[in-house]
């Protein structure tokens, strides 16, 4: 018999202690975490039985319950239908689970207030992804830059970055770029010609950017696609995003300008494939791509000598 999460005294004593308890947490995501691993703990459940009866991965479930990944409704009701939860914990895991759907996004300021630059937190999405989708319309993707190129695009950073911050940064965005070498991991890059021309510095500092990518597009762990500007669009350019893929779980994330977005409901994700495999159809890839780059690097070259 599948164990029944009763509250000692009334009705809705477990559904309080669970709200006081996610309250404490920093963002519904977590809270929803930490109710489903409330609710197991008071089902005396463990983590491979309740991932049976869900019928998910046993490492799928620790992502849930760490916060990393998060379920769909469906999978949450079963979980919840699992550990016997009363109808007042259900309706608050309903909850938590539409807002935990929601894009977390976090203002640039609130997020370098305690710390010199973002990378690490762009390093643990990459190394813990199998597959990274990403797509940059305006600018050449970080994991491909050169330290010039990445140096000029962080000095343009709003809100400025101290001298001593902008070389941390720098320091932090080339070292991630080793793990475009790991050939566990598969990279993807749309970028389009508008990107590829934009250009934070001297004809120099872009013929050596090109240069970069012309060569990092030979790894057999990366794929570059390139949007023309001239071809017919089968969808609208939205603002830059990433898609980091995993066996059991998936999240994307962008930049707009108030700060950092990251979505990790299902449906949102799916959103970002959608317009990841719509953005592909526009793109050239293999010897195309690479014509392509070597063509617009011959005209820059030219205007650089001139």
């Amino acid at each position: 018999m599948v164990p029944v999460n009763r509250p000692a005294e009334g009705t809705t004593a477990a559904a309080e202690t669970a709200a006081d308890s996610a309250a404490r947490q920093s963002h519904p995501r977590q809270q929803l975490a930490a109710e489903l691993r409330r609710l197991r703990g008071v089902a005396g459940i463990s983590g491979r039985e309740l991932a049976k009866r869900v019928g998910i991965s046993q490492s799928t479930l620790s992502r849930i319950e760490a916060g990393h990944a998060v379920p769909p409704l469906p999978q949450v009701l079963d979980w919840a239908e699992a550990v016997g939860a009363e109808q007042d914990s259900q309706q608050l895991l309903r909850t938590l689970t539409e807002a935990a759907h929601s894009p977390e996004v976090q203002d640039w300021a609130a997020s370098l207030a305690d710390r010199a630059h973002l990378q690490d937190d762009v390093r643990a999405f990459e190394e813990d992804a199998q597959v990274v989708r990403n797509f940059q319309p305006t600018l050449v993707p970080g994991l491909l830059q050169t330290a010039d190129y990445a140096r000029r695009v962080f000095a343009t950073f709003d809100p400025p970055y101290t001298d001593e911050a902008l070389a941390a940064a720098l320091a932090a965005r080339l070292d991630r770029q080793r793990v475009l070498y790991d050939p566990a991991k598969r990279f993807e890059f749309l970028i389009t010609e508008a990107a590829l021309r934009f250009r934070p510095g001297p004809h120099r500092m872009l013929l050596a950017q090109l240069d970069r990518i012309i060569s990092i597009e030979t790894l057999d762990t990366v794929s570059i696609g390139i949007i023309p500007q001239d071809i017919e669009a089968s969808t609208t350019i939205p603002h830059g995003f990433v898609i980091y893929e995993n066996e059991d779980h998936a999240l994307a994330s962008a930049e707009p300008i108030p700060g950092s977005m990251v979505t990790r409901g299902p449906e949102l994700v799916d959103a970002h494939r959608r317009r990841w495999a719509a953005l592909t159809r526009m793109a050239v890839f293999d010897s195309d791509a690479r014509e392509f780059l070597a063509e617009l690097r011959d005209e820059i070259h030219r205007i650089a000598t001139h």
